[in-house]
């Protein structure tokens, strides 16, 4: 894709580091977010990664191996294999607070002028987010200061990271698009309701598995790759999995999918009746795809994870009926250990409440697009501190 004419207004050159904790939700926003400022906004984007190997699952063409290396018209440099050049890009951003190399900092102080130094927080949607966006909080010994960039869901906060023509091709995604996705997986579409499953290890996977086979209604669920699938050939009693298998117990069926692409995974979320989704990255995507969701925040050791899913829950639950938010509050209280993980009641429940649900993931994701971008906000705000 061609890079956008660059406003000169914005400073050119940007470094973002990542440090992958979350498995790919750093690396993946990262990702994204460099994609969307080179692409469109015509920036000069250096992205440091500490696990090029994470970031090669979501983009297969980048070698894991190299320490520098232009990908898509990014430069993504192994960090700290690739060692770090004399002069800071005009812009740099910590992700997540994952710590800068303390003599980048040292340069960032001495270069003239310094750089922009931005804080990309997480995502919550706790109510203190939009007060504390674009606060800045000075270095404890240097002269440099430090500006926190919080995401979220109001305009008063950074927004949410979206490509410009991401929902028209959401609503081109049709009903032979997604047979289609379905044949080139390796799988039919039946018409059968449809889920998708992206959690986290400690996921009850194995009782709502359960929970679906003893269900009347014939149910699909797509798993693609990844650490959930030794409890699914548990559950199943079987040695090995493969992607492009089917297995098949009561009214469910398990299909395996490769890892996928973020391009391919958001396909999968538009081909699925509702998405489990985890951390930050696929949590967005589902949003964007105006599907219903189960969220799995990352878990943290002092309940912060459950108040930011208590803070989600109130927010995008705003409008539902009371039956649906009453259903939708147990279902995620329960795959997020806040509750015993049965659901052979919860998943009934919830089931009942899917159409009221989908139509209000639809308003959601239509209200969201009418607010900011995320990388666009980033931009401006550099725009405005940089004279």
């Amino acid at each position: 894709m061609p890079a956008a004419m660059a406003d000169p207004n914005i400073p050119q050159t940007w470094d973002i580091f990542c440090r992958v904790i979350d498995n790919f939700g750093d690396a993946g926003v990262c990702w994204r977010l460099a994609r969307l400022l080179r692409h469109e906004h015509g920036l000069d984007v250096r992205l440091w990664i500490d696990s090029p190997r994470t970031l090669q699952a979501l983009h297969p063409a980048l070698d894991p191996h190299s320490a520098r290396q232009t990908c898509d018209g990014i430069s993504v440099c192994s960090w700290p294999e690739a060692g770090l050049p004399e002069k800071p890009a005009a812009v740099v951003v910590e992700a997540f607070g994952c710590g800068l190399p303390g003599e980048w900092v040292a340069r960032m102080a001495h270069a003239q002028p310094p750089p922009l130094w931005i804080v990309l927080e997480y995502l919550s949607a706790e109510p203190w987010v939009d007060s504390h966006h674009g606060l800045s909080s000075p270095h404890p010994q240097l002269s440099l200061p430090r500006y926190f960039f919080f995401p979220g869901f109001t305009a008063a906060s950074g927004g949410l990271l979206r490509e410009a023509d991401l929902l028209a091709r959401r609503d081109a995604f049709d009903a032979a698009a997604r047979a289609g996705f379905w044949r080139q997986s390796g799988f039919r579409d039946g018409g059968a309701l449809t889920l998708s499953l992206f959690a986290y290890a400690d996921a009850p996977l194995g009782s709502l598995l359960g929970a679906l086979a003893a269900g009347a209604e014939p149910t699909v669920v797509a798993l693609p790759e990844g650490v959930l699938w030794p409890a699914a050939r548990a559950f199943f009693g079987v040695d090995s999995l493969a992607a492009g298998q089917s297995l098949r117990r009561g009214a469910l069926e398990l299909r395996l999918l490769p890892f996928l692409p973020q391009a391919r995974y958001d396909e999968l979320l538009w081909a699925c009746d509702l998405n489990f989704v985890r951390g930050e990255d696929s949590f967005v995507r589902a949003q964007w795809a105006a599907r219903p969701l189960v969220w799995q925040p990352y878990r943290q050791d002092d309940g912060a994870h459950l108040r930011k899913l208590e803070a989600f829950l109130v927010r995008h639950g705003a409008g539902l009926n009371s039956a649906a938010l009453t259903a939708y509050r147990d279902f995620m209280a329960r795959w997020n250990g806040a509750e015993a993980a049965e659901f052979r009641a919860a998943w009934p429940a919830l089931r009942a409440c899917l159409d009221e649900l989908a139509g209000h993931a639809r308003a959601w994701a239509a209200h969201l697009s009418t607010q900011g971008e995320l990388a666009a906000k980033l931009a401006d705000f550099a725009r405005s501190r940089v004279k």
